[in-house]
C-alpha cells in the first residue's frame, strides 16, 4: 500500500488568508488543507476527503498526474470522514471528471445531500456514486474497517438532529497483500472507547493535530485570535493524545505516529518550536505535505 499525506492543514490551511498572528506572518513552511490519496498497486488511487486545496494537491503529487489518455486520470473514488466543508468540498473542484464512487457514514450522506446539497450539483456533472461505507466497503484491494470516533455536525447540519450519527469516523486501511495497516483518524473529540484495539497493530497512525494544548485558540499562542470553545471543536489536544501515544510505543515501538490536520495557532507547524520537538522526543512525528508512506 502506497498512502500520500496530500495536505496536513486544518481547515483554512496555514497561514491562514485572514490571519495575521504570529505564527501566520512566521514564515513556517505552508500546509494545505488536510487530504490523504492511497492505493494498492500505485495505478489505481482513493482520496480519503477531499480538501478545497484538491487541484494544487494533484498537480503537486506525480502519481495522480492524469495519463495516459487526454481525460484519464488514477483517481478512482473517494472516501469521507465527515460532513465538514473542509474535507468536502474538493469534490466540487473534481466536477470536470466523468465522476467518482464516494463512501460515507450515513448521517453524511444525508447531510452533503439535504444541509448542503453538494451531491445533487456535483452529480448534474457526470455520473457520481454515493453509498454507504460498512465493513465490505474495499478500495482497490484495500480493506476498510470503520470506528465512529463523534457525532459532532458541521455547523450547515446543525438542526440535524433527527439523524442518527456517527457524524465522524476514523478508517482502518489493511493491504492483505503486504499485511500493512494504515489508520486515519484526522478529527477524534477525544480518545474514543475501541481506539487502542483499533490502532494496536498498526504500521502508521495519522492522527488529529489540531490544537497542542487545551485553550490555544484563546491563549498566548493564538494572542486572541479565536475562542474558548476550542474542546466544542471536537479535537483532541496533541498534549492529551501524546500520553495514549507513549503508552502504545511502549508496547509497539514500530508504529509510526504522525500528526495532521494542524491549526494555523498550533506551534507545530514551526519546526523549530520546543512544542515541534517535544512531539519528536516522544517518538511522534509531524511530517510535512507531500510525504508518502510504503506499508
Amino acid at each position: 500500500m502506497r498512502a500520500v499525506l496530500l495536505g496536513t492543514a486544518a481547515g483554512g490551511g496555514f497561514p491562514q488568508w485572514n490571519c495575521a498572528c504570529p505564527l501566520c506572518t512566521s514564515g513556517a513552511p505552508a500546509r494545505t488543507q488536510d487530504c490523504l490519496a492511497v492505493s494498492a498497486d500505485g495505478h489505481d488511487w482513493y482520496l480519503i476527503n477531499a480538501s478545497p486545496d484538491i487541484r494544487s494537491q494533484i498537480l503537486s503529487t506525480p502519481a495522480l498526474a492524469a495519463g495516459p489518455g487526454p481525460r484519464d486520470t488514477p483517481l478512482r473514488g473517494a472516501l469521507l470522514t465527515d460532513a465538514e466543508l473542509d474535507h468536502t468540498l474538493g469534490l466540487m473542484m473534481l466536477r470536470e471528471g466523468s465522476g467518482l464512487r464516494v463512501w460515507a457514514p450515513d448521517a453524511v450522506l444525508h447531510a452533503l445531500r439535504h444541509g448542503f446539497g453538494l451531491r445533487d450539483i456535483v452529480s448534474r456533472y457526470g455520473g457520481w456514486d454515493w453509498a454507504p461505507v460498512d465493513t465490505a466497503t474495499v478500495l482497490g484491494g484495500l480493506r476498510v474497517t470503520v470506528l465512529p470516533v463523534s457525532d459532532k455536525r458541521p455547523k450547515y447540519a446543525a438542526d440535524e438532529s433527527r439523524v442518527d450519527g456517527p457524524w465522524v469516523v476514523a478508517y482502518r486501511i489493511e493491504d492483505p497483500a503486504t499485511g500493512g495497516v494504515l489508520v486515519y483518524a484526522p478529527c477524534l473529540a477525544t480518545w474514543p472507547d475501541g481506539f487502542d484495539a483499533f490502532v494496536e497493530d498498526a504500521d502508521c497512525v495519522l492522527l488529529d493535530g489540531t490544537f497542542y494544548a487545551s485553550g490555544e485558540m484563546s491563549g498566548a499562542t493564538a494572542e486572541g485570535v479565536g475562542s474558548g470553545a476550542q474542546r466544542a471543536m471536537g479535537h483532541i489536544p496533541v498534549t492529551d493524545s501524546l500520553v495514549h501515544i507513549r503508552e502504545h510505543l511502549a508496547r509497539r515501538p514500530g508504529t509510526r505516529w504522525c500528526y495532521t490536520h494542524l491549526n494555523n495557532t498550533n506551534p507545530l507547524v514551526d519546526p523549530a518550536s520546543p512544542e515541534h520537538a517535544e512531539v519528536r522526543a516522544a517518538g511522534a512525528e509531524v511530517p510535512p505535505d507531500g510525504t508518502e508512506f510504503k506499508l
